[in-house]
């Protein structure tokens, strides 16, 4: 089996990002648990007829397809709500997850999740990495990149556990409220202090990062 790192932070905070340079840096083989929910919004698949069942058959659009932002909207405000669409989901999320650990080509496979630890995925994982950034920024982030106004934002930040239930949890803390090279430098230390821990036992792979090209050509 190859050794499980379990990524998590709440919206905006950029655990996705982190996966990433994980994936591109560091060879690591990067499972996107959000990317699977969003295959189950696709047209005629069981949790797109259910959530239209739940939430109504106006949430689907003329492709067939889920209206995610809608259905967002609708769950952030009723905490019931969202229960019941994480009831539909989460069955065959967890099935596709299982599916790819076990397609898993690199010794050392970052499942990003951001109900990793809620949904008791962490469990599962060798290590948990979970990134942090202030509530402001967060809301900043949403605004900036997903076109939400300030209402939208703090609704979808404040519908999620608080950052230090999650914090309780990991075993690498990472800070991302500055710049990408600051990132990149916390997650560079974080990958060596786990190949430290480890020693050989994820395989080469974690101890050889790849180098960024724009370092060499400096």
């Amino acid at each position: 089996m190859p050794f499980l790192l379990g990524l998590t932070g709440n919206i905006a905070c950029g655990k996705s990002t982190v996966g990433r340079l994980l994936a591109e840096r560091y060879r690591a083989d990067y499972i996107d648990a959000d990317a699977l929910v969003h295959e189950r919004y696709a047209p005629d698949t069981p949790e797109t007829t259910a959530i239209a069942r739940r939430f109504g058959s106006d949430l689907r659009q003329a492709d067939g397809t889920i209206d995610r932002r809608r259905l967002g909207d609708l769950v952030m405000a009723d905490p019931s709500a969202r229960r019941d669409l994480e009831r539909i989901l989460d069955p065959a999320v967890r099935r596709a997850l299982t599916q790819r650990i076990e397609q898993a080509w690199a010794p050392v496979v970052v499942l990003d999740a951001i109900r990793l630890i809620e949904s008791g995925l962490a469990d599962r994982c060798d290590a948990v990495w979970v990134v942090t950034c202030p509530r402001a920024v967060q809301v900043q982030r949403l605004r900036t990149s997903r076109g939400f106004n300030r209402a939208q934002a703090e609704a979808r930040v404040d519908a999620q556990p608080p950052q230090d239930e999650k914090i309780a949890r990991a075993t690498t803390v990472i800070e991302n409220h500055g710049s990408r090279a600051e990132l990149e430098q916390h997650v560079a230390a974080a990958w060596a202090r786990l190949a430290s821990s480890v020693g050989q036992s994820p395989g080469e792979a974690i101890q050889s990062p790849i180098p960024d090209p724009q370092s060499r050509e400096r």
